[in-house]
């Protein structure tokens, strides 16, 4: 059984900590993933955001038809396909549903700044020494602008955490 870890924060030597001062909200997942070596922190992206179950597809659209009363703009999940291995996402390109703000090597950040909230999201290979395995991390950092965004925020909170787990064990169980 593959098992998701929530850390206590993020890793001291992730890049999307330069993203902006002060959070509102963060967290960290983890998860093991084989064959690491084999693909690219590019491919690992493309293939995080599209190995989307139904019931998380069923929920983002219904998000992305709730937000855009509000002004906020939300992805076609129904667009999403297989990504190749030869994926690049340079900074300002759209990696599958986000905007990169940021990259290097070993992760990509992606970006929005909504009139209620900003967020960042990355993904990161911790490449191990010696090992056939490493980890694959998710962080999300969250800026509030108003007190409309937290409350946005607090239903999506759970739902967020449900997701990125369950996206995260996906991504592992196809490397094995």
């Amino acid at each position: 059984m593959i098992k998701v870890t929530k850390l206590p924060e993020i890793p001291q030597n992730s890049i999307i900590i330069e993203s902006f001062g002060s959070t509102d909200y963060e967290d960290t997942y983890k998860v093991p993933v084989n064959n690491y070596h084999d693909y690219s922190i590019d491919y690992l992206t493309a293939l995080f955001f599209t190995s989307l179950p139904a019931w998380i597809k069923m929920l983002l659209s219904f998000r992305n038809f709730i937000v855009k009363f509000l002004g906020l703009k939300g992805g076609d999940t129904n667009k999403l396909k297989e990504p190749e291995k030869s994926v690049y996402y340079p900074i300002g390109s759209d990696a599958v549903i986000f905007k990169v703000h940021n990259r290097s090597n070993n992760e990509i950040v992606m970006a929005d700044n909504y009139k209620l909230l900003n967020f960042r999201t990355s993904l990161l290979i911790e490449k191990l020494s010696g090992k056939e395995y490493g980890y694959l991390y998710c962080s999300t950092i969250v800026q509030y602008n108003n007190i409309f965004g937290r409350l946005y925020f607090f239903p999506v909170k759970p739902f967020h955490r449900m997701i990125v787990k369950t996206m995260l064990k996906i991504v592992s169980k196809k490397l094995e």
